[in-house]
C-alpha cells in the first residue's frame, strides 16, 4: 500500500487537491504532478495503484465509490478526482468529513 494511504480525515481544512497531491507524491515516488496531469497516460499508475486510489478516496474523503463511478475519467487527474469528491459531497451520497 502506498505511504499515506492509511490517513483518515483529521478535521483539517486542507484542500482536496492538496491531500490528493500528497498521496500521489508518495505513491508515484515523487513525480511532480500538476492538477491536470494524466498520471495514467504518463504510465505512473498500474492496476494495483488504481485500486489504492479508489480506496484512498473512499477512506479519506468519506465518499462511497459505486461501480458506476468507476469510470477512468473520474480518476484520471487530481483535478478530476477533486471534482468527483465534491460532486459526491453535494449529491447527498455522503457528507463532507467533519
Amino acid at each position: 500500500m502506498a505511504a499515506g494511504a492509511g490517513v483518515v480525515d483529521d478535521g483539517t481544512d486542507e484542500s482536496v487537491e492538496a491531500r490528493l497531491g500528497r498521496f500521489f507524491d508518495s505513491a508515484t515516488g515523487g513525480a511532480a504532478l500538476g492538477p491536470d496531469d494524466d498520471y495514467f497516460a504518463l504510465g505512473l499508475v498500474n492496476s494495483l495503484l488504481a485500486l489504492e486510489i479508489v480506496a484512498y478516496v473512499e477512506r479519506v474523503f468519506q465518499v462511497r465509490v459505486e461501480v458506476e463511478d468507476l469510470d477512468l475519467d473520474n480518476f484520471r487527474t487530481i483535478a478530476r478526482i477533486a471534482a468527483f469528491v465534491r460532486g459526491k459531497w453535494g449529491s447527498g451520497g455522503a457528507g463532507r468529513p467533519a
